[in-house]
């Protein structure tokens, strides 16, 4: 059918029109920043970039599972997952004005006449409209959405990231009150036993009811100790749940302590190498071009714009006859609107401007804040394993004037003020050594945060939902 045939080339050729622009690229613009050429206190070398799963680097089977866990059933990584689906259906959405409009109607009626003679009558009909894209707004709005969609990844593994990391510094701290309430308890026995010594000195007439006192309070202090620390395990564990998606009762953590943990191998590499690996400036730079495309959707929004319109169908008295070439329809119709007063583009223009400005200054913050983060999470891996390092040696001469000072109490060689300062020492010091260290752990799980967390060989986000494919490129 002509019609038809006609219809279809119509068809054909608005949508490659259409199409033909999606290669438009977005330019990244020039940050108008001052990138390091390295770290003040890292070499860059050799650099050591965070593998995927870098919580393994730990060597702690049991925060592997609960990694693996909270990636799958964690709340806001699930949010996060569902702005995504929101972000890519928007696209089609955008992407439709592209691409022609068409329906089919059908229609039947019976009419009488004055004479009483019934007419009935079939009609049915292809119709078919599309926005003629001469300016490229269309294809600037399907720009944006599909930027916004670039984006709404990003915020995922940005979200991701953040979970990953909040597992891991809780379950070390987890482990760090467990490792103090173990020191805590053997410190209530610890200073039982000075007790029980000073009561004997006691009764043989070397000692006074004064060191018994004294001693019974530290024994006491210790004791006291102890329900916060439990507080604090409790309140770990029930964080650790809200991580995972689960409520608190069906969590059973084994923990152990944080001396048998590895100490992970992270080197960051150049700063400009950074910056495509830390998702929040991704993320930016994909706001941007959102934006961007905004304000060339908002500039041709100010031309005119140019419609076709086609309808081909039949329509005949009967239905045997209703698809015959005599009772053919068609029309074909092109139309041209010119916004002459609109206050609101204008304004539209300006609001899109605005936006652009914004998410510039947005991602030129998110780079410095790279820098920042990492320059901040090597000075403080080095100095926490410097301190973890001073503080065990403060603790081992700690532990020998201990042991030295209960000898000595034995054989009555020492006074009992003595004794209490030394013990305090020693309890002070092993509660610091298990603070350092968690210090230093944590300081790592900063160091990978700092980096971007993982990123894989084919240039995806470690665990994150895929980039489309333009994304990439």
């Amino acid at each position: 059918m002509r019609i038809l045939q006609a219809l279809r080339l119509s068809v054909a050729a608005a949508t490659a029109f259409g199409l033909s622009a999606c290669a438009d690229k977005w330019q990244r613009p020039d940050l108008k920043i001052a990138k390091p050429a390295g770290w003040i206190d890292q070499r860059t070398d050799c650099p050591l970039w965070p593998a995927a799963n870098w919580w393994s680097s730990f060597g702690s089977r049991e925060l592997s599972t609960l990694v693996v866990e909270a990636e799958r059933a964690n709340q806001d990584i699930g949010a996060a997952k569902g702005r995504i689906e929101q972000a890519d259906a928007q696209v089609r959405i955008n992407g439709a004005s592209l691409i022609p409009v068409i329906t089919g109607d059908g229609d039947t009626s019976i009419q009488r006449s004055a004479g009483g003679q019934r007419v009935a009558g079939f009609q049915t009909t292809l119709n078919a409209s599309y926005e003629l894209d001469f300016w490229g707004r269309n294809r600037a709005t399907l720009r944006s959405a599909q930027a916004s969609a670039v984006s709404s990844r990003f915020a995922e593994e940005v979200v991701a990231l953040g979970v990953v990391s909040d597992v891991a510094n809780v379950y070390f701290a987890l482990l760090a009150a467990q490792e103090r309430l173990a020191i805590a308890r053997d410190n209530v026995k610890s200073s039982q036993t000075v007790l029980d010594a000073i009561q004997g000195r006691l009764d043989v007439g070397t000692a006074n009811g004064l060191d018994v006192a004294q001693q019974k309070t530290i024994v006491d202090q210790q004791r006291a100790t102890i329900p916060p620390i439990e507080q604090e395990i409790r309140t770990n564990q029930t964080a650790l749940a809200l991580l995972l998606g689960r409520p608190p009762v069906a969590l059973q953590v084994k923990g152990g302590r944080l001396a048998q943990l590895k100490t992970p191998r992270v080197q960051p590499g150049l700063p400009s190498d950074l910056l495509a690996r830390r998702p929040d400036v991704r993320q930016a730079e994909a706001d941007l071009a959102a934006t961007d495309a905004n304000v060339t959707a908002a500039r041709a929004a100010f031309l005119p714009s140019i419609n076709l319109t086609g309808q081909g169908g039949f329509e005949s008295t009967g239905l045997r006859t209703l698809f015959s070439s005599q009772t053919a329809l068609y029309s074909l119709t092109a139309g041209l609107t010119q916004p002459i007063l609109d206050a609101t583009l204008p304004g539209n223009l300006d609001l899109a401007k605005g936006q652009y400005r914004e998410n510039l200054y947005a991602y030129r913050k998110a780079a410095i804040q790279s820098f920042v983060d990492t320059e901040n999470a090597i000075i403080t891996v080095r100095k926490s394993a410097e301190q973890e390092r001073l503080q065990q040696a403060a603790t081992d001469s700690a532990r020998r004037a201990y042991d030295i000072a209960r000898g000595q109490l034995r054989e009555g060689a020492i006074d009992i003020v003595t004794m209490l300062a030394v013990q305090q020492t020693l309890f002070s010091a092993q509660d610091a050594l298990v603070s350092t260290r968690l210090a230093r752990y944590q300081a790592y799980v900063s160091m990978f945060e700092a980096l971007g967390g993982g990123w894989s060989a084919s240039g995806q986000p470690a665990g994150g939902a895929p980039l489309p494919e333009a994304a990439i490129k």
